[in-house]
Formats: C-alpha cells, structure tokens, sequence
C-alpha cells in the first residue's frame, strides 16, 4: 500500500514550509533547501507514517546555465514498509557547492556521496571519507592546478589534455585521430 501523498507533504511542511513539490509517472519529488535536508531526511526515514528506510541512490544534474542555481543534488528513496518512492531534490548554486552528508542517516549514501563529489565537485559536509571514487586524488587540471570533475556540463568532450593518457591502441585498428 502506497504512502498518501498528503501525509508526506503534511510531515515534510512541517520540518520545511518552503518545500516545493510535483508529480512525474505517479512519483512525488520534493524540492528542499539544503539547509533542511538532513531534517527532512532523517524524518521520512524514522517516522512510521513514511518509513523511507532505504536510500536507492544519490546523483546530480548540472543545469549549467538552464537554471539559477546550477546543480541539484538527487536523492531516491524507497519504503520497503509501504514499497513506495520518492525523490529529494537539492538545489545548490555554483559558488557554494557544499550540502550536508546523509551518511549518518542511510549508511548507502557513503559511496554514492562519494561517486557525485568525483563526478561533479559538489562536497558533501560531514561526510567520513570523501575522497575521489573513480578518478586518481591528482586528476586536476594542468594548467591551473584545479581538481576537474568529468560529468559537469563544462567538461571538454574530448577530456582535458595531458590529464590521462589513453591506453595504447592495436595498430591493427588504424589510428584513433
């Protein structure tokens, strides 16, 4: 039995009156600032009304220039209790790109923090070991000195040159240029 919309509005209003909400394919996403996100959080997951005790995962989108704040931190949760879903969004400018670690509250938000701070730059506070996932600690960029990140929007397509080598090619194939 699926959770009431009303009753998640109504338990998140309450910690988050600001909170924006919209339904795509019949799933409620709510948009929070990341100052209430670990509230928010730590509510849906421990209140017997919602029970959203499994973090399925956490990415981000960089919007870039398609929306005043640049990235949105996403967070898919899911109620094994009511087997429902539902979807935090956290907007977060590009200056500031700091928002709390929910690693406290879901323990899987460890690596997927981990994965979208690689991929995208944003730094998740609190978090025990946010370090590089995927890409070497010296991935930065040669000419200034600034850890890149791959998934953002301004990434070159083609990499950043004298960052990684690519790995030798059989002749047989003819040359990659």
């Amino acid at each position: 039995m699926a959770i009431k919309k009303d009753t998640i509005v109504e338990i998140v209003r309450n910690l988050a009156p600001e909170v924006e909400l919209y339904e795509h394919h019949n799933q409620l996403s709510l948009i929070i600032p990341k100052e209430k996100l670990r509230d928010v959080a730590n509510e849906l997951k421990n209140n017997p009304d919602t029970s959203f005790e499994m973090l399925v995962d956490v990415t981000a989108i960089d919007w870039l220039k398609q929306r005043p704040h640049r990235f949105e931190v996403v967070y898919f949760l899911y109620s094994l209790k009511y087997a429902d879903r539902l979807r935090l969004k956290v907007p977060i400018g590009e200056k500031d790109i700091h928002i709390p670690s929910v690693v406290e509250i879901w323990k899987s938000a460890d690596w997927y923090e981990r994965e979208t701070y690689d991929m995208y730059g944003i730094i998740f506070d609190g978090h025990p070991d946010l370090r590089r996932f995927y890409m070497p600690e010296d991935y930065v960029d040669p000419e200034t000195g600034e850890p890149i990140y791959p998934l953002r929007k301004d990434f070159p397509l083609m990499g950043v040159p004298e960052t990684l080598p690519l790995p030798p090619y059989p002749e047989k194939y003819g040359d990659l240029q």
